[in-house]
């Protein structure tokens, strides 16, 4: 069972930003009555995200190496900087970007910078998942 629980971590993490940013805040902005509640509840589902997306990756860096081993584990050699960079990229949007686009200032920039972030955040949560599910 141990060795199940990265691989479960990682596709928790790419599974739900696939399924927030891909499926569930275009339902909202395209089903609210008014874009405003739509933001309002997106921010709250991006919030949610963080929170798994940091409790996901801390999991990860956990596991990645068993007690009293020498080296970390064969996927984790692999995965650890996409793990740190998406931890990292999801603080950023929740206490950096999401801050600037609730308060409405420079919206086209922020919205634009978060979308990127969140992207690469996905690509990070997707490298993981695939060193993760590809290890022996």
């Amino acid at each position: 069972m141990y060795e199940r629980v990265p691989l479960l971590a990682a596709a928790l993490w790419w599974g739900s930003l696939s399924a927030i940013g891909f499926v569930a805040v275009p339902l909202l902005f395209a089903h609210l009555p008014t874009p405003a509640l739509a933001g309002q509840m997106a921010a709250r589902l991006f919030e949610a995200q963080t929170y798994i997306s940091i409790a996901a990756g801390a999991c990860l860096l956990v596991l990645s190496k068993r007690r009293h081993a020498e080296k970390p584990e064969d996927w984790a050699q692999a995965a650890t900087v996409f793990i740190v960079l998406g931890m990292l990229l999801a603080l950023l949007l929740q206490f950096g970007v999401a801050p600037r686009i609730v308060a409405r200032q420079n919206l086209r920039l922020w919205h634009g910078a978060g979308s990127v972030m969140y992207g690469v955040q996905w690509l990070c949560a997707l490298a993981v998942l695939l060193k993760v599910s590809a290890r022996r």
